[in-house]
């Protein structure tokens, strides 16, 4: 039978996400018109393709013996076996992880979570390379000297002595490039575990070195510590030996399952720092295998390093991976404070003027003046400077023949100022921001721009332009400036958000990680140097400062590295995104942790707290919550301490569109008020003191925000001490777990029940017209590829807008009673978005739950009548309470097998 046609169907939705890119969509997209062979199968099941699982034994492997790991194995393979249970065991895990990485459908993989032992079963995830902006050119290129002097790294080095030599640091990423200067020698252990052509699915072909052709390895290890005489390039720690893990090919994504037999063999191999520049987005529980296994590392002494993801732009609780883990330290990323640009020089002082290429323009040649003109009209303050007035040119032919224009940016597009230029016969032309800092403007139009253009800074375009009528000049120069960075010292906006789906606070600390200049590998050119942006080349300057506390502080146990970090790491205050500074609070503790990594204050500080930082979960049961900090003196005389409360900006807004809000919680301190006074506290030499801190949520907060701030505590002697807290405003079970879905511009009421075969799907609510049925048969969706089969059967696609702690899939009979569990899963993130036309490879708007016609036994279901359930609970829900769990019943449909 025929189901209903709805407003948009399923081919419809092949042509919106034909065009997903960058742009919003328009409520008035076309549909119904794509045609068959558009079909776009991301909205569609695929329900016989095999998965790949974890399969998690119960047992600690790191408490356990061999024997016993080794034992209950063999005991699950038995009962599988017995049970006649259908799977492919891809690889096993003994050392920190207890179980396996199988390959099976959801269906079989239902059968093996309910055997004797099993204590869950979770997707192994994709993890995708590394994103980062790199730069081959001079025309960024930052000194990895600025980013060092930013942590103290120099003075550890030139001062203190430290170089983290006899430390080995592995780097779990594309590998090293073992020919490259900077890493000559130092390379004592390394492992391939994919080769070169390895993507995510393929075969792994391992090479016998983990040599690196993907760069980001190399990069990572550089900033740890390189140390390149020849170019007078060092790392944070220049003498460290290294272990090279490599678990990506050339290009692609890998599988967690292989950076997790990664994580093992550093550990076999006796590594005591392991940076993981690499994660998996909004998987941000500290249950899930790869965390569970960096907590174990940590448990067995190794100093484990992670990235906190550069999802920053999806929002709140985007980080996730192996940085969620219970004592890995998660480093978010700061800006660089230096950058390197060409420049052009100017009359009649010479000074120099840092600008940048913008794209779709030639290069600009050294040498050779051109005066520098402007529209009679325009001055700093003007808003439409270039563009076109009622369709006319503002400059007059050939008025601007043989000069460098100056057009302040604003109204229309930096296309259209640069072509009025040209049009008017410019050889060039200066674009000037409107607002603080730097633009790379794009140029690219219908018709090429051939000359030269550049922009600078909105205070370099005033001066220029009060310059103009003394028949000021410019000259293009050959060299490169150094010039401050607009965004120094503050978090990139990439850097991704916590808390934790568990409100465990995080990220932990933060390092610099924006526009860094470290190794690359030789045979991509351009000296085997480049510059990269990311939380990736944050992290690995955390690992190298651990390697150089571990050189200076060899009885350090892994679990207190964290502490020694934070607790002398310095705060970071916002930067809006006009790029106005933000001085009133500091930064949000959900994205900078404690604050950028001190590694002199780390190495001079003799007063530890524990604990490190403060989760306060959430305020509706206790709005005002009773925390104990124990202050341990190491050193041989006292220190006094003036305590005090230091809030930081609350996370407002929507999960995907965080806002600032400056209400903030309050504190006493052994019963003092914190916020008005400083409260002296004495810690005895060799002794301990306790803070007895009491912390109440904003009341001025906007409900299900994320609030936070810091204790901090200043001595005479020059220690300065903070400790982060954070905590959730309201209700946190009050966040909606499954939400809707924005499908070319408009909302629709998801989950939804989806028929490939009548090209259909159904809103949660929505009445069907006509009987809805499956025959689990091969169908052709595409007329012109008959032997292109999808198996006709049900699925639910599901848009997840918050981490989920356990989703189950049951299947119901025609009288609403459960007929079976299909379905478990455990320790699901959210969604990066709810919007399709704003998903990527590396983002999905949606999960799918696809029941391929049989019972967790196995067998078939008679045919009949059914209905599927979604039953989801939320975070740090409880069962038995009924308004933890979301509940969502498809429509009856029928199992009408032929």
């Amino acid at each position: 039978m025929k189901n209903t046609v709805k407003s948009i169907s399923l081919l419809s939705l092949a042509l919106v996400l034909g065009a997903c890119g960058t742009s919003a969509p328009t409520a008035s997209a076309p549909v119904g018109s794509a045609p068959a062979a558009n079909r776009a199968s991301i909205l569609k099941a695929t329900p016989n393709t095999p998965t790949l699982w974890f399969v998690e034994l119960a047992g600690d492997p790191t408490t356990l013996s061999v024997q016993s790991v080794s034992g209950q194995q063999a005991s699950f393979r038995a009962q599988a076996a017995q049970q006649g249970v259908k799977y492919q065991e891809v690889r096993s895990f003994q050392t920190l992880f207890n179980g396996f990485s199988v390959q099976a459908s959801e269906a079989e993989i239902n059968r093996i979570s309910r055997l004797p032992g099993v204590l869950g079963v979770y997707p192994v995830k994709e993890i995708a390379a590394p994103k980062v902006e790199v730069n081959l050119t001079d025309a960024l290129t930052p000194d990895m000297f600025s980013a060092i002097k930013m942590t103290g790294a120099d003075v550890a080095q030139n001062e203190l002595g430290l170089t983290g030599k006899g430390i080995k640091v592995g780097v779990i990423d594309t590998g090293v490039d073992l020919e490259h200067p900077a890493f000559a020698g130092r390379v004592v252990a390394q492992y391939d575990f994919v080769g070169d052509d390895y993507d995510f699915g393929k075969p792994t072909k391992p090479d016998p070195i983990a040599d690196d052709c993907g760069g980001h390895g190399s990069h990572v290890a550089g900033i740890v510590g390189g140390n390149d005489a020849s170019k007078g390039f060092k790392g944070v720690a220049p003498e460290v030996s290294f272990g090279a893990y490599r678990v990506f090919g050339c290009d692609g994504s890998t599988s967690e399952d292989i950076m997790i037999a990664a994580m093992e063999q550093a550990y076999k191999d006796g590594m005591q720092v392991v940076n993981l520049s690499i994660g998996s987005a909004f998987e941000n529980w500290e249950g899930t295998p790869s965390a569970k296994v960096g907590s174990r590392m940590v448990k067995k002494g190794m100093i484990v390093v992670a990235s906190a993801g550069n999802s920053g732009a999806s929002g709140q609780y985007s980080m996730g991976g192996v940085t969620m883990g219970d004592n890995v330290i998660s480093v978010a990323s700061v800006s660089n404070t230096e950058i390197e640009v060409k420049n052009f020089s100017i009359t009649p002082d010479g000074s120099k003027i840092g600008y940048f290429a913008a794209t779709g323009a030639p290069e600009a040649a050294a040498g050779g003046s051109l005066p520098i003109s402007k529209n009679a009209a325009s001055t700093p303050t003007t808003t439409n400077d270039g563009c076109l007035v009622g369709g006319v040119n503002p400059y007059a032919a050939s008025s601007m023949t043989g000069k460098a224009v100056l057009i302040r940016r604003g109204t229309c597009t930096f296309y259209e100022k640069a072509k009025n230029a040209q049009d008017a016969g410019a050889s060039a032309v200066i674009l000037y921001n409107n607002t603080a800092g730097y633009i790379s403007p794009t140029v690219v139009g219908a018709a090429p721009i051939t000359i030269p253009v550049v922009s600078i800074s909105a205070a370099d375009g005033a001066k220029i332009s009060g310059l103009i009528a003394g028949n000021v000049s410019m000259t293009f120069q050959s060299g490169t400036l150094n010039i401050p960075s607009p965004t120094a010292n503050t978090l990139d906006t990439y850097s991704s958000y916590g808390l934790s789906a568990d409100l465990e606070l995080k990220p932990d600390i933060s390092a610099p990680g924006g526009n860094i200049r470290s190794a690359y590998p030789l045979e991509k050119g351009n000296g085997g140097y480049a510059t990269l942006s990311g939380t990736s080349m944050a992290s690995p300057h955390v690992a190298g400062a651990a390697a150089l506390m571990l050189q200076a502080f060899p009885n350090t146990k892994a679990k207190d590295m964290r502490g020694l970090l934070m607790n002398s790491a310095t705060l970071r205050w916002y930067r809006a995104a006009s790029g106005t500074l933000f001085t009133g609070l500091p930064d949000y503790v959900q994205r900078q942790g404690a604050g950028m990594v001190d590694i002199v204050g780390s190495y001079y500080n003799t007063v530890r707290a524990t604990p490190n930082k403060l989760s306060l979960g959430e305020s509706a049961t206790f709005a005002t919550r009773n925390k104990v900090v124990v202050l341990k003196n190491t050193w041989t005389r006292n220190e006094t301490f003036m305590a005090y409360h230091y809030p930081a900006l609350t996370v407002g807004g929507t999960t995907l569109t965080p806002a600032v809000s400056q209400a903030y919680a309050t504190m006493t301190i052994n019963g003092q008020d914190a916020d008005k006074a400083d409260v002296m506290v004495t810690v005895p030499a060799g002794g301990e003191t306790e803070l007895n801190v009491v912390i109440t949520a904003p009341a001025g907060a906007p409900d299900k925000s994320q609030y936070g701030g810091y204790i901090v505590l200043e001595s005479s002697s020059g220690q300065n001490m903070v400790i982060p807290y954070a905590g959730f405003k309201g209700d946190y079970q009050s966040i909606q777990a499954l939400g809707n879905l924005t499908i070319g511009g408009a909302s629709y009421n998801f989950p939804a029940l989806f028929d490939d075969k009548e090209d259909t799907f159904f809103e949660e609510g929505e009445v069907a017209t006509a009987p809805i049925d499956y025959t689990f048969k091969g169908i052709a969706l595409d007329p012109s590829k008959p032997t292109e089969l999808t198996n006709d059967a049900p699925y639910v696609i599901a848009q997840l807008s918050h981490q989920v702690r356990k989703m189950t899939m049951e299947l119901l009979d025609a009288n609403g009673a459960v007929v079976d569990t299909l379905l478990k899963q455990e320790y699901l993130g959210r969604n990066c978005t709810n919007n399709v036309a704003l998903t990527s490879n590396t983002c999905d708007a949606y999960n799918t739950y696809a029941w391929d016609g049989k019972l967790s036994n196995g067998n078939a279901a008679a045919n009949g009548t059914y209905q599927l359930r979604l039953k989801a609970l939320k975070a740090q829900g409880d069962e038995s309470v009924a308004t933890d769990t979301e509940v969502y019943t498809t429509q009856k449909f029928t199992v009408a097998r032929p």
